[in-house]
């Protein structure tokens, strides 16, 4: 059906597994697309209903949330690469993992006003960003591509400070060769004086 899978426990006695009940991270639309009639499986009895006497069942349940730890895997301020998945008008869907994505936002793309990540994307691209927070419960992770321009700036301004002499060393030497003179000018003309 398409809100989940009747699987055989006994003879007479079926169980449900509904469709949520599948997998942590696939978007599955109809349970043909991971499974199909005579299929083996594995799942966990979730509830007992004696006076219908149905079996509610979950697949995804055989294993650990991937989305527990990806807190983990996935810290805030770390770079990370991935596929495009989607595109929106309010951004950019990134693949990080298998069924793991993240969102860069719309205002997170560029420091310069995006309208349409589709002008700029494709999707099956990969690209890089900056996780920028994580929430495991709604099972979201925001990212950033504008943010990676910031870390480019910042670098290149290290880099450029290293490299060059402060501004003020020059002018203050500019500055002491000027009184210098000037005072070295003063000296010949209260000497002229005194001649």
């Amino acid at each position: 059906t398409e809100f989940g899978l009747f699987i055989g426990i006994d003879d007479d006695i079926d169980g449900l597994v509904h469709i949520s009940d599948i997998s942590w991270t696939k978007r599955i639309k109809h349970p043909s697309e991971v499974y199909k009639k005579g299929d083996t499986i594995q799942a966990v009895v979730l509830d007992i209903d004696k006076a219908n006497e149905r079996f509610s069942l979950g697949i995804k349940q055989t294993q650990a949330d991937p989305w527990e730890t990806v807190a983990e895997r996935y810290e805030v301020g770390k770079e990370i690469s991935g596929e495009i998945t989607n595109l929106t008008d309010f951004g950019v869907f990134v693949e990080l993992e298998e069924g793991i994505e993240g969102l860069v936002h719309v205002s997170e793309i560029s420091k310069e006003n995006i309208k349409s990540p589709k002008e700029h994307y494709q999707i099956g691209e990969t690209i890089t960003a900056k996780v920028m927070n994580i929430n495991s419960d709604e099972r979201r992770i925001g990212l950033s591509i504008k943010r990676l321009e910031d870390d480019d700036d910042d670098r290149y301004l290290e880099e450029f400070a290293k490299n060059t002499k402060p501004a003020a060393s020059a002018f203050g030497e500019i500055l002491r060769n000027n009184i210098q003179e000037k005072l070295e000018q003063e000296k010949a003309e209260a000497d002229k004086k005194e001649d």
